[in-house]
C-alpha cells in the first residue's frame, strides 16, 4: 500500500504558519529584544527533539530535496551529530539513576551545543523553509514545565512580563496529530506516537512501510494462514 500523510502534513504546515505568525508578532512588539537576524546560528546548535509527524515530514522533503554527494555529505553530518545527542541523553541517564535533580540535568543538556546537520559551511540553513517548530520560535520567549527560556542573545530581562509561548501546549498538539497519524495507518506499532528522536535522526530514517510496522492484506493473510492473530 502507498502511505499518503497529506492531511496530516497539511495540519503539520498549519501551525508551523502559527508558530511563524507567532514569532513576528512579538518580534513586532518587542524589536529590540528580538534580535534575530540572517547569519545568527545560536539556535541551530541546540539539542531538541521532534515529534513523529514532524520526523516524517522533515525526512520526506529532505529526501524528495537532496541526492548523490550531497546528500551523502549530510548524511555524514547528521550521524556524527547523531552519535554525540545519544552521548548526551545517556549521560543525563546516567545521572538521573545516580539520583541527581532532574531540574539541574535539564539545566545541564540545555547547554549542551551539537551542530545541526542542516546548518551549511557557510553558517546558512539549507531547509530553512521547512525547518522545525522549535527553530521557528527560538529568540522568543518560552516556558517549558511552567519555566521560562529566553535566548541567551536576546535583549528580554529575566523578571520582566513579555509574551511568551506555551510549549507544552505545542507539544501536546503535536502529540495529538501524531497519534491521529498512527491510527491512520495498519501498524503494528501502536504506541508510535510516544516516539521523539533528534533531527539528525529524522534525517537518516526512511519512514517506509516496513519501518512504520504497516502489514500488507497480503501479510495479514499469511500471518492467518500461519496461525498468527490478525
Amino acid at each position: 500500500m502507498t502511505l499518503d500523510f497529506t492531511e496530516f502534513f497539511q495540519k503539520y504546515e498549519a501551525l508551523a504558519s502559527f508558530a511563524d505568525a507567532t514569532f513576528d508578532k512579538v518580534k513586532s512588539a518587542y524589536p529590540a529584544e528580538v534580535t534575530c537576524k540572517e547569519g545568527c546560528q545560536d539556535c541551530c546548535h541546540a539539542l531538541f527533539d521532534l515529534s513523529l509527524v514532524e520526523a516524517i515530514y522533515i525526512s520526506k522533503k529532505f529526501r524528495e530535496r537532496f541526492s548523490g554527494k550531497e546528500k551523502d555529505a549530510i548524511v555524514e553530518r547528521a550521524n556524527a551529530a547523531d552519535r554525540k545527542a545519544y552521548q548526551i541523553k545517556k549521560e543525563a541517564a546516567q545521572a538521573a539513576a545516580r539520583g541527581k535533580d532532574m531540574e539541574h540535568i535539564f539545566a545541564r543538556v540545555s547547554w549542551e551545543r551539537v551542530r545541526c546537520p542542516l546548518l551549511s559551511d557557510d553558517d546558512r540553513c539549507i531547509m530553512y523553509d521547512v525547518r522545525p517548530l522549535t527553530c521557528r520560535l527560538y529568540g522568543i520567549p518560552s516556558a517549558v514545565n511552567g519555566k521560562a527560556h529566553i535566548c541567551g542573545k536576546s535583549g528580554f530581562v529575566k523578571g520582566r512580563p513579555y509574551p511568551t509561548v506555551n510549549m507544552d501546549a505545542l507539544h501536546r498538539q503535536m502529540y495529538v496529530l501524531s497519534q491521529e497519524l498512527v491510527e491512520s495507518i495498519p501498524t503494528r506499532y501502536v504506541k508510535m506516537a510516544d516516539m521523539l528522536v533528534p533531527l539528525s535522526m529524522a534525517l537518516l530514517t526512511d519512514y517506509n512501510e516496513q519501518y512504520l510496522g504497516v502489514e500488507s492484506p497480503q501479510d495479514k493473510d499469511l500471518d492467518c494462514r500461519a496461525g498468527k492473530k490478525p
